[in-house]
C-alpha cells in the first residue's frame, strides 16, 4: 500500500500551499501591487467587479497550471517503471521546491529564471488588455498575471507534479491562489502601506513554508521508493 499519499500528508500539503500564499502576499504586493494598481488606473474602473474578476481569473489560471503539472507528472510516470520512478519524481520535485524556496530567501546557488510563457509576450498582452474593455480587460489581465514568473508559483507547480491525481494537483494550486486573494484583492488600498521590512519578513515566512513543503515531498518520495524497492527488489 502507498502511504506516501496519506490523507494527513495531502492535507498538510494543502495547508502549506495556502499559508505560502498568505505569507507570500507581502511579496506579491511588493512585486505586483504597483503593477495591479497601475493596470486598474489605466483600465479606468472604480467598481469592485473587475477587481474580483481579475483575481478570480488569476487564481483560476493557477488551478489550471496545477492540473497541467499533475497531468505531466502522470505522463512521466507512465513512460517508465511506475513503482520506483514515482518515488524518484517526488524526490527530484521536492529538491527543486527546496531550491525555489532558497531562491526566495536569496541564498540559493541556482536563481530561478523560469516562467510559464515568454516574459516579453506576457508584458505585451498585459499592456494591451486595458484596451479590451473593463470586464474583458480585467479577465485577460488576471490570466496574464497568473502566468508571470514567480518562484512561489513555480514551486507550487513543481509540487503539483507529484499530486496523487490530476484533480488534487489543481486543488493544491487553488489552495495557494486562495491564500493570495485577501491582500491582492486589496492591493489598491494596501500598496505602499506595507513597508519594505514587513514585506521582507512575510517573504521569508513564505519561503520557509515552501522549503518545508519541499522537505515533506522529498520525505514522501524516499518512503515510497524504499517501499517499492522492497516489493520489487
Amino acid at each position: 500500500m502507498d502511504h506516501s499519499h496519506h490523507p494527513l500528508l495531502v492535507e498538510l500539503s494543502y495547508g502549506l500551499a495556502f499559508m505560502t500564499g498568505v505569507l507570500g502576499s507581502g511579496h506579491c504586493l511588493g512585486m505586483c501591487g504597483g503593477l495591479v494598481s497601475g493596470f486598474f488606473m489605466k483600465l479606468g474602473t472604480r467598481t469592485f467587479a473587475p477587481y474580483l474578476a481579475y483575481h478570480l481569473t488569476r487564481v483560476g489560471v493557477y488551478a489550471l497550471i496545477g492540473l497541467v503539472a499533475a497531468a505531466l507528472g502522470t505522463v512521466l510516470l507512465q513512460t517508465g517503471s511506475f513503482g520506483k520512478l514515482q518515488g524518484l519524481l517526488q524526490i527530484v520535485a521536492g529538491l527543486l521546491v527546496i531550491l525555489l524556496g532558497l531562491d526566495l530567501l536569496g541564498v540559493s546557488p541556482w536563481r530561478n529564471s523560469l516562467g510559464f510563457a515568454p516574459i516579453a509576450w506576457l508584458r505585451r498582452q498585459f499592456l494591451a488588455a486595458t484596451s479590451r474593455g473593463v470586464l474583458p480587460g480585467a479577465i485577460i489581465g488576471g490570466a496574464i498575471n497568473g502566468l508571470m514568473p514567480c518562484s512561489m508559483t513555480m514551486a507550487m507547480a513543481v509540487k503539483a507534479t507529484t499530486a496523487p491525481s490530476v484533480l488534487e494537483g489543481g486543488l493544491l494550486m487553488l489552495a495557494f491562489g486562495a491564500g493570495t486573494l485577501p491582500s491582492m484583492l486589496s492591493a489598491s488600498f494596501l500598496f505602499g502601506r506595507l513597508g519594505v521590512r514587513t514585506r521582507g519578513w512575510l517573504l521569508k515566512g513564505a519561503a520557509l513554508f515552501v522549503i518545508v513543503l519541499g522537505i515533506a515531498t522529498v520525505w514522501q518520495g524516499i518512503r515510497y521508493y524504499l517501499v517499492m524497492q522492497r516489493l520489487l527488489g
